[in-house]
């Protein structure tokens, strides 16, 4: 009886460990995406790589995902920035920021140019580096929060 019980809380444990993973992978390759439009146009290097990042993830066929891979719809810079401070807002890991880091820097040079608005990107993932944000006082953060409240409200009244 012990026995079937543990195995099922270690079960239950796995499984919210695996759909942890796969909704952070969701939130990387949908950054990536809008990293990809940024410049308002998605090369094919750029294609190829979050098509890979796609594969890799195992995300390539996922509902949620498809339809971005696709480019049926542009994915606005305001919406990139919103999908970026989502994933490293205020609780982030060095290990989630230099992930995201790398895969956005990854695509972002695979091209082989740097466009002047995916360097300001690269430079605002920067800003979430755990290193600099120890730096900052309880008021920024503070801030942040209120101006993401306020665009919402905007955003709700449009």
């Amino acid at each position: 009886m012990i026995w079937t019980a543990f195995l099922w809380l270690s079960y239950k444990k796995i499984e919210e460990m695996r759909l942890h993973r796969e909704q952070k992978m969701k939130a990387i390759l949908k950054i990536l995406i809008g990293a990809a439009w940024i410049d308002g146009v998605v090369q094919p290097q750029e294609r190829q790589y979050l098509r890979h990042i796609a594969q890799e993830f195992k995300l390539a066929e996922d509902p949620e995902i498809k339809p971005l891979l696709s480019e049926l719809r542009p994915i606005q810079p305001t919406e990139c920035y919103e999908l970026l401070e989502d994933y490293l807002g205020d609780n982030h890991s060095s290990e989630d920021y230099l992930e995201l880091l790398e895969k956005i820097s990854g695509l972002i040079y695979s091209d082989g140019y740097v466009d002047v608005r995916e360097a300001k990107l690269i430079e605002k993932v920067q800003n979430f580096d755990p290193a600099v944000q120890s730096k900052k006082t309880i008021f920024n953060k503070l801030l942040r929060k209120i101006q993401k409240l306020y665009r919402q409200a905007v955003e709700q009244h449009v």
